[in-house]
Parts: C-alpha cells; structure tokens; sequence
C-alpha cells in the first residue's frame, strides 16, 4: 500500500490527508516531510470533530496550520456528513483542467471482475469489524454471461482460520447477508440478473507474501 502512497507524489495535482481530532503527529516522518514540501495544494483534513468540544477543535486548527503551514486545513464529519460537500467542492475548484483521457462514451477503464471484487469487499466493510476486513481478498474466479443471466463464483480470501469462521458466522447468516446485498448491487450495475455463488478460503499470510500482493495488484515491483 506505501508504493501506492509513495507513487501518488509523482503525478498528483492535490494532496490530501485526513487525521483524526486526537492525533498529534504523522506516524511515517518521511511522508511527512513530502506533505510539508508538497508543490501541489494540500488539503489536511481533521476528522471526527464531533467527538470533541469546540475549544479543542480550535486547537487542533491552529497545531496543524503550525504544523504543515502550506495545508489548507479543514474540519469535517464524515459520519454526520459535516462540511464533506465543502471538501469536494475545493478539490474540484484545485484541479487543474486538462484533456480527456477516455472516450466521452468509456465509463470505466476497469474490467468486470474489478466491480464484483469491490462490491462484495465494500459489504465485507460495511458488516465485519477490527482487522477483519483489512485482512480479507477477494477473487472472481468464474464470470459467465448469457442474454439474461451473469453467473459469478467468487472466493474470499482470508489469513487465518479463525477469520473464515467470522466471515460465515452463525449457521451462514453474516456471509448470506454479503451475498445477498452485493448482489442487488451488481444486478442495478451490470443490469441483469445475478446468480453470485461465495466461497471463502484461507490464504495464509497473504499480505506478507510479496508474489501474491504482485498477483492481487498491491505490489508492481
């Protein structure tokens, strides 16, 4: 994920990075360097403000415009929905004009599979807490196409035996529910009727497995 981070520097037109209200430093001092020497804008966003009262909230204001003086530093409430329509604006207001990349008709550069993955890793957030998510994968392995019909076998992927015991939970129920709601999200997507079969597997410290973060698109080197 850090050359993902570190890439991102050098073709970026904003820099964006979110704290929450009680952090007091950056936790890598070298990205943290390359925040405060940034020749594009920065945004520095202080999350999770309604957590805190007024009086700190100003304070954090002040210590992170000390901090990295060439921020422009907002606070904001994801989970209220507190000033994030701001933020959006201020990027598009930040970004430079520049020609199309793609055919006005090309929604997207980004195969099939790539949304299934991501509409059943976004549910897999949504229900499961604590590290769970962050150490799930998953794969399509089977993607069928009729005139009516798209049949899907996927795998999710997780480290550890315990973790796959999560996943499918009590007689199925929470891995049933990811099904089902990736589902009715994929069939509004591809606008068809979806058969998703999920399976889940445990992968053995795949995170720390160099050829398969490579295989799964996290490492390019």
């Amino acid at each position: 994920m850090m050359n993902f981070v570190k890439t991102a520097f050098e073709d970026d037109d904003v820099l964006i990075y979110m704290v929450e209200i009680g952090e007091k430093e950056l936790k890598d001092e070298q990205f943290f360097n390359k925040i405060q020497h940034s020749k594009v804008p920065v945004l520095l966003l202080i999350n999770k403000i309604y957590t805190s009262s007024q009086e700190e909230v100003e304070e954090k204001l002040l210590y992170w415009k000390e901090k990295v003086p060439n921020a422009e530093v907002t606070v904001i409430s994801a989970l209220e929905n507190f000033n994030v329509q701001g933020v959006f604006d201020k990027i598009l207001e930040l970004l430079p004009e520049s020609p199309p990349y793609y055919p006005k008709d090309q929604l997207t550069d980004k195969p099939e599979r790539f949304f299934i993955n991501e509409a059943i890793r976004e549910k897999i957030l949504l229900h499961y807490k604590k590290e769970i998510p962050y150490s799930v994968e998953i794969e399509t392995e089977e993607f069928f196409e009729s005139d009516t019909m798209i049949r899907i076998r996927s795998v999710i992927m997780v480290e550890r035996e315990t973790q796959k015991g999560i996943i499918i939970g009590h007689k199925g129920a929470p891995l049933k529910r990811v099904g089902t709601e990736a589902r009715k999200d994929l069939e509004k997507f591809f606008d068809k009727k979806i058969h998703l079969e999920l399976y889940v597997k445990v992968n053995k410290n795949w995170r720390s497995d160099k050829r398969q973060l490579r295989r799964f698109g996290y490492n390019n080197e």
